[in-house]
């Protein structure tokens, strides 16, 4: 079996993996990972992260967001939960609640809905197996 020291280890190098949904691709379902995200395109669903979430102009998020920082320049619906720093690109459509460590909003960015700063954020927990790797998850990409 794999000792805590392993764990960790095996999670600080998940926490350096990337993951890309590129333009034109839309992905149905929750997204899970210890690493980065890089989002172009759109996602029906939860993204979680342990790391970055880095949304791009063309992106569109119609779920939750919670990372530990995230760059949005794109549309989101849902709740944005941030436990570091989130800023928010002058293309940025933000339609739900923010609540985040940190703010840094560039002119021209548009939020609907509540920020809430400075308050202490839930832990970002991430499934897994109980071996140190990922659950996998279920999507569909269309």
């Amino acid at each position: 079996m794999f000792n805590n020291k392993e764990t960790k280890r095996e999670q600080a190098e998940l926490t350096g993996s990337s993951t890309q949904i590129m333009k034109g691709t839309t992905v149905e379902g929750n997204i899970e990972t210890f690493g980065n995200v890089r989002l172009e395109g759109k996602v029906v669903g939860n993204i979680k992260s342990k790391s970055k979430i880095a949304l791009g102009e063309s992106s569109q998020v119609d779920g939750n967001i919670m990372a530990q920082n995230a760059e949005i320049a794109g549309e989101v619906k849902g709740i944005v939960e941030v436990s570091d720093v989130l800023t928010l690109k002058t293309t940025a459509v933000i339609n739900g609640d923010i609540v985040t460590g940190k703010l840094v909003v560039e002119a021209g960015a548009v939020w609907n809905g509540t920020i809430k700063m400075g308050a202490t954020p839930r832990e970002i927990r991430v499934s897994d197996t109980g071996n140190g790797q990922p659950a996998e998850q279920e999507v569909a990409i269309k």
